[in-house]
């Protein structure tokens, strides 16, 4: 199904330092992931796509998920972006490889999980390290493989969690019913021993200090959007594009709208935004 896109990817040059970064996630999760960069990278201008309409990817195929996060990612490039952040779990899971091979090295593209791996093996620190993430995540074991292809020696105890993001994206946390669900994940028997946690999985921050409360503190809680932020931040310097100039105006961007969608963004960036409808599916 990707061929139809092959000639596309190449005729991109390398893009302005004024110009946006793209950022996409299955629905306005990715927000978090958008708001560290902001906080991060003032100057730069930020273009969103949240998949709503198929929201959660975590229950999709993995050929599904593939099919999305290129329609995304063209869609992104087309609005001129130098620099793409695929801020799911579950898309840099089983789709970064994909679009790393269909773009080339015309722009560069992050997931959320290699500055992950890297901070957590740059380091002694860590020897037995739990992960929590949506099933689709958990089951392409990605986390588990890119660390011990780095340091064997680490243990990895890996658990689905696919009751987190609908929780969240209802608006329920800070009160008894995500208190219950998280001491119920949290007390499975696979993340015993863990001595740090992953949060794999960019809602998970709206969460964070009710799981740091449930270890309270003999574990460190693992927030992916800050370690990724300043590996942009690094990446795009060392590359000269960070921008100079005065930025251009954020847009964000759903492929479905509901009022709740809009009413929640000020949990993920901090502030309400509006957002756009776009249809990109052929």
């Amino acid at each position: 199904m990707f061929m139809q896109f092959e000639h596309r990817f190449f005729y991109f040059s390398r893009m302005p330092a004024n110009q946006p970064i793209g950022i996409f996630d299955s629905g306005i999760g990715g927000l978090t992931v958008a708001n560290a960069i902001n906080k991060c990278m003032p100057n730069e201008a930020l273009v969103y796509f949240g998949d709503t309409a198929h929201l959660p990817y975590g229950d999709k195929s993995p050929e599904a998920i593939k099919y999305y996060s290129l329609k995304i990612t063209k869609f992104l490039m087309d609005e001129g972006c130098k620099a793409i952040v695929i801020a799911c779990n579950t898309a840099s899971s089983l789709a970064y490889h994909d679009l790393k091979l269909f773009m080339g090295n015309q722009i560069p593209i992050y997931s959320v999980i290699d500055p992950v791996v890297e901070y957590m093996t740059a380091t002694d620190q860590y020897k037995q390290i739990g992960v929590i993430a949506t099933r689709a995540t958990i089951k392409s074991n990605v986390y588990a493989e890119k660390i011990h292809l780095q340091k064997p020696g680490i243990s990895v105890k890996s658990l689905a969690t696919p009751l987190l993001v609908p929780m969240i994206e209802e608006g329920f946390f800070n009160d008894q019913i995500s208190s219950t669900l998280i001491h119920t994940y949290l007390s499975d028997p696979q993340l015993q021993g863990i001595d740090s946690l992953i949060l794999g999985c960019t809602h998970y921050p709206l969460i964070r200090n009710e799981i740091s409360a449930f270890y309270n503190p003999s574990i460190d809680i693992i927030d992916n959007t800050e370690i990724v932020a300043k590996h942009i931040y690094k990446e795009l310097k060392r590359m000269d594009l960070l921008n100079q100039d005065k930025p251009l105006p954020h847009q964000f961007y759903v492929s479905d709208f509901t009022d709740s969608f809009e009413k929640s963004t000020q949990l993920f960036f901090g502030q309400q935004i509006r957002l756009n409808l776009r249809q990109i599916w052929d």
